[in-house]
């Protein structure tokens, strides 16, 4: 059964995490993906999300995918269980997920019970494809993405930060252009998307 857990902001959903790991029973281990922050120059989230996984116990092994092989890159992912893909540029993290030819194997992963948890950029490439968040993102970053296809996961497209500093322009506008085109899911940075199967729910953080 496919489970996803996405948000806007991993470190303001760490308590909705926590209780979502103890109702699967997860095991306390994950593969953590910074490689969408590596266009970015903040990239501050990225440091608290490990911080946010270490509170709650986890082991978390970083794998930056625009840095290693192909091989190794497939290899970490077919033997994880928690799979996480941080924020950053969501055209950039795609290019180097392409380039690795690293989709087929997630969404393959996925089907075999991996739990996916994305932020960002994690999140919305879970779509059918991303290039409604160009708006948001720089779409030049990327300069060898020729193709926006995203994992098709879901059948809704996550707005993240909605809402939210700095990006509350951005967002609206996102909105605006594409609200009568997909069904959009717009999230704030103290809520999550959780996927289970074909069923979703969305849940906020406690403040």
């Amino acid at each position: 059964m496919k489970q996803l857990f996405l948000c806007s902001y991993f470190a303001g959903v760490k308590d909705l995490f926590s209780d979502y790991a103890k109702e699967k029973n997860l095991e306390k281990k994950v593969l953590f993906i910074p490689t969408a922050g590596n266009k970015e120059d903040y990239t501050a989230y990225i440091d608290e999300a490990q911080q946010a996984f270490r509170d709650l116990g986890f082991e978390i092994e970083i794998l930056d995918i625009a840095s290693c092989d192909r091989e190794i890159a497939q290899a970490k992912i077919f033997q994880s269980k928690i799979l996480y893909v941080s924020g950053g540029n969501t055209f950039y993290l795609l290019q180097e997920l392409n380039k690795k030819q690293l989709l087929p194997l997630i969404k393959e992963q996925i089907r075999d019970g991996l739990v996916y948890v994305g932020e960002s950029a994690g999140a919305i490439i879970t779509a059918k494809d991303i290039d409604y968040n160009k708006l948001m993102d720089d779409k030049t970053v990327a300069t060898e993405l020729f193709d926006t296809a995203g994992l098709g996961e879901v059948n809704f497209y996550i707005l993240p930060h909605y809402g939210e500093e700095p990006f509350t322009d951005s967002s609206q506008k996102t909105f605006e252009m594409y609200k009568n085109q997909f069904s959009l899911m717009l999230i704030n940075n103290s809520q999550a998307v959780i996927v289970n199967g074909e069923e979703r729910e969305v849940v906020s953080e406690q403040t």
